[in-house]
């Protein structure tokens, strides 16, 4: 451990912006044999009127919440919360964002935070909260299959990479060079490079010195390769050419070297322009195009003892100028050994943030813009109550390594190898039209995270299938969400287990602008399957209300619209009491709309009783009462349009 910390830079904090992304298109064409109902029209008219459901809020502010109009977002979410706070933790996060559109900021604070704390979301306050996170991170310890990696010695031995088929370590082991130095401050040896065979199972064989060329007498470690192997990025104490260089302090600070291999030989040694003497740079990591280089360094600049930086490389072989990867993913500790893999996750270790014990490796992903997703500890039993680090993986064999110097080990620091249990799981759906089945091509399909931000959207296919391959993780929550012209947006959210396999999310869409000819059922527009009753009684209930409100708003938007209104019931009671109990609920129905201001003369009513059931659930046969439900059902059929 004690050369790993001559070594050691940082990384890490938790941060995450939360973006939303919601412009629905608009119908633009023109229709030219039916009239239209717009749903969002009449379920606005019936709110205006003071009829109040939880539905009627959820469409209302989601139909503007979608497209993007926040300000009338938030007067039906502000309705929706004074009705109701038994709502799913998605309407926490949208009225949070509706009502910093307005300008209050206040309240949208303590609704992000109740979004927060209903999604479990490791954010603000939330790291202070969380008093079972240790249950957490152990909780994945079957992710994982630990083991020495075979060539650890009594001495220090860590920050392992990848080059070719062969992996390349660091070591503070006993050579044969009877002039070998030792540091005076822990009495071993200055480590060097050393190269080892990989079996098919991973493990680590033959390990020989790597090059005398890198040798200095002093330490290197950390090295990075580009995938052709002729270009080496590692770690070396401030000495070069055999000058030693000390900082203002008289610390023999570290740096990042870069050398060329020419004729078999490593050549071209020299100091990347950023290293500086009084500060350290170490730990390089090259992103998988090696158009980046990630590191650590304590620079100014740095949040913490150390930090994560990244650093453009250009074409013609100059550098950018660092940048520190930020509170998004640096703490007010030390954040080191960063590692990024081909699928852009960042892997490094910090003892900040939530941790089993001393160092810990936590991962994050890149986002398109280049920033990282929040981190996640990857738990037991990789991390332990000692310190872990130096996590590398090949991602298609799932083969990794990483150091540790916990209880158990051979020496100081020892190399463990993994193999990492994966769980992959693929989000598959389809977009139909909710009252036809009928599939719905080219319908916009979104994927969120827990967070609410956007991870990709796609198109569904002629068969209005859509499918999610990437980026789904196991035992985690998703948002999916689907958009058509002439369609109410529908966002449904997804829980993914803990296992591999194909995780359905199907999505049936209402039509937002329906056509209406003769004979069309205005309940099956408004998904209105029954006017509800009081047992035994035919006067119109409260929630009733708010359905008869709906046909009432169409039947005023068209003056000479003459609709029929049908009632039925179930097999159960005497048919003839049916009969009698249908009817009067049908025409209690009618006198309601004339109240409320419907003609008379537009108007019929007649109660069928138990004589039009829609399935086989008549006198003395058993069913459920689901299937009696389907009969006890209400119609609005429209007669004439003229």
């Amino acid at each position: 451990m004690k050369i790993k910390a001559l070594l050691l830079i940082t990384l890490f904090s938790i941060g995450s912006v939360y973006s939303q992304i919601g412009r629905q298109a608009r119908a633009d064409k023109k229709y030219d044999n039916y009239a239209y109902i717009d749903a969002i029209e009449v379920y606005e008219k019936v709110a205006e009127k003071g009829h109040k459901s939880v539905d009627l809020f959820e469409r209302l502010g989601n139909s503007y919440y979608f497209n993007g109009e926040y300000e009338k977002a938030e007067k039906w979410y502000s309705e929706l919360f004074a009705l109701s706070s038994d709502v799913p933790a998605e309407y926490y996060f949208r009225y949070a964002q509706s009502l910093k559109a307005t300008g209050n900021y206040k309240k949208a604070d303590e609704y992000q935070l109740k979004f927060y704390q209903k999604t479990n979301n490791p954010a603000g306050e939330e790291l202070m909260k969380n008093k079972n996170y240790l249950d957490e991170l152990r909780k994945n310890s079957d992710r994982y299959i630990v083991e020495n990696a075979g060539v650890n010695t009594e001495f220090s031995d860590y920050g392992s990479t990848f080059k070719g088929s062969d992996v390349i370590f660091t070591s503070a082991r006993k050579t044969k060079d009877v002039f070998q130095k030792k540091h005076s401050w822990n009495d071993q040896f200055f480590t060097k490079l050393y190269t080892a065979k990989v079996a098919e199972d991973g493990k680590l064989s033959d390990a020989q010195e790597f090059s005398k060329e890198l040798d200095s007498k002093f330490h290197e470690a950390t090295p990075v390769f580009t995938k052709d192997g002729n270009t080496v990025y590692f770690t070396r104490n401030n000495y070069n050419d055999g000058k030693k260089g000390k900082s203002d302090d008289k610390v023999n600070k570290l740096k990042i070297y870069k050398a060329t291999l020419k004729d078999g030989k490593w050549d071209d040694i020299t100091e990347l322009p950023f290293n500086n003497d009084d500060y350290s740079v170490a730990h390089p990591a090259l992103s998988a195009d090696e158009k980046t280089l990630y590191f650590s360094s304590d620079m100014p600049g740095t949040l913490g003892a150390s930090d994560i930086f990244k650093v453009a490389i250009n074409e013609d072989g100059t550098f950018g100028s660092p940048e520190n990867l930020g509170s998004g993913v640096n703490s007010p500790l030390r954040e080191t050994f960063p590692y990024i893999t081909d699928k852009n996750v960042l892997y490094f270790s910090s003892d900040d943030h939530l941790g089993i014990g001393g160092l810990d490796v936590f991962e994050s992903k890149m986002n398109k813009d280049g920033s990282f997703t929040s981190v996640k500890n990857v738990g037991a039993p990789v991390n332990s109550a000692k310190d872990d680090f130096g996590y590398i993986v090949n991602t298609k064999s799932h083969i990794g390594y990483f150091t540790s110097n916990r209880e158990g080990g051979v020496g100081s620091d020892d190399i463990y190898k993994f193999k990492e249990n994966v769980c992959e799981q693929v989000l598959k759906g389809s977009v139909t039209d909710m009252q036809t089945t009928q599939a719905l091509p080219g319908a916009k399909v979104s994927l969120f995270d827990a967070n609410m931000e956007l991870i990709k959207a796609v198109e569904a296919n002629d068969k209005g299938e859509f499918a999610f391959e990437e980026n789904i993780e196991c035992d985690k929550k998703y948002y999916v969400r689907a958009e058509n012209t002439d369609y109410e947006t529908k966002e449904i959210n997804v829980s993914i287990p803990l296992k591999s396999g194909e995780t359905r999310a199907d999505i049936a869409l209402e039509k937002r602008v329906m056509p209406v000819e003769n004979g069309t059922d205005l309940a099956k527009i408004f998904d209105i399957s029954i006017i509800y009753f009081d047992l035994d009684k035919w006067n119109i209930r409260p929630d009733a209300a708010v359905d008869l409100e709906k046909i009432i708003a169409v039947m005023e938007k068209y003056p000479k619209m003459k609709v029929d209104i049908r009632s039925h019931t179930d097999s159960r009671q005497t048919h003839k009491y049916n009969e009698r109990l249908s009817d009067r609920r049908a025409k209690s129905t009618l006198e309601y709309m004339v109240k409320n201001g419907i003609e008379r003369s537009r108007l019929t009513a007649k109660g069928y009783g138990e004589t039009q059931l829609i399935n086989g659930c008549s006198d003395n046969v058993k069913c459920s009462e689901a299937d009696h439900q389907k009969n006890r059902r209400s119609e609005f059929i429209v007669l004439s349009m003229e």
